[in-house]
């Protein structure tokens, strides 16, 4: 046993030393061009992306903004974007969640089929995804018939905006809540089993908690995506003041008009996502620093 150390010593010095290679003034020269052409592209990606943003911010009528401000043009396109941005949102989390948790920890016959008919809508056209819904729910339709006759209108109204902007949004939720729902170690859920706990107790204290950075983040996406949606809206639920024109609505009708109430309009969009976006990542970043996944 005493000679163990000197073995080791010993086999530890005949062992061979890490290669290493000399930089070459080529090599180095190929890493500098290498960075520099990183710098470039990033440069350029960035100015392509906020630039627009700055030259539409820089456009508003600063000294006109009151008046805009209590326009009865912008503040029926907010109230309702915002009233009908909230419902979506609600309807997505309360259908999306459950599929998003199924197709996460279940394995059944035809998932893959499932889950391309989830994401289906990230691929659609805005505009087909609104001439298929009112080929689904409008008054015309065996669909529409039925709902008809229990006196419930859906097309061009306000359940239609909500509709259309849950049907383009909810894949944004699904596909986040699912990649939440997968990184819960199996382990925690079996113990949580193994300990009493039921199905509720286990999803509400256990997955839901650790989930919860992706379904947050995939609630501001879809929550996002819904605020912006345009096409699928328009075709749908059309567009009347105070009853269907959400803010991208009421921007394409005021760049007909008044291209300063548009300007507005659009800024309000892109301030309040901005600050949506940034919040959201502060908070989430404090809480992977609480749980100790922060960088």
């Amino acid at each position: 046993m005493a000679l163990q150390p000197a073995q080791e010593q010993q086999s530890n010095s005949t062992r061979p030393a890490p290669r290493t290679f000399p930089r070459s003034g080529a090599s180095a020269w190929r890493s500098l061009l290498g960075r520099l052409v990183l710098g470039i592209t990033s440069a350029v990606c960035l100015a392509f992306l906020t630039l627009p943003l700055l030259a539409l911010l820089l456009r508003v009528p600063l000294g006109d903004l009151p008046r805009y401000l209590t326009d009865p043009l912008v503040l029926d396109a907010l109230r309702l974007t915002l009233i009908s941005s909230l419902c979506s949102l609600g309807l997505m989390v309360v259908l999306g969640t459950p599929v998003a948790y199924g197709l996460a920890r279940s394995r059944f016959p035809g998932k893959r089929v499932v889950e391309t008919l989830v994401e289906l809508p990230l691929v659609l056209p805005p505009a087909v995804a609104g001439v298929a819904l009112l080929f689904a729910f409008g008054r015309r339709t065996p669909l529409g018939g039925v709902l008809r006759e229990w006196n419930i209108e859906v097309a061009f109204t306000m359940s239609a905006v909500v509709m259309a902007q849950a049907f383009v949004a909810a894949p944004f939720y699904i596909k986040s809540a699912r990649a939440g729902f997968q990184s819960v170690p199996r382990d925690l859920v079996e113990a949580a089993q193994t300990q009493g706990a039921g199905g509720w107790q286990t999803f509400r204290h256990i997955v839901v908690p650790l989930a919860l950075p992706s379904i947050a983040g995939g609630a501001v996406m879809g929550w996002a995506r819904a605020v912006g949606e345009f096409g699928a809206t328009i075709l749908f639920a059309g567009n009347f003041q105070g009853r269907t024109q959400t803010m991208p609505l009421a921007i394409y009708t005021a760049l007909e008009t008044d291209i300063n109430a548009a300007i507005v309009l659009a800024a309000i969009l892109v301030v309040s996502s901005f600050a949506l976006l940034i919040t959201f990542k502060l908070l989430s970043g404090r809480q992977l620093d609480v749980v100790g996944l922060g960088e």
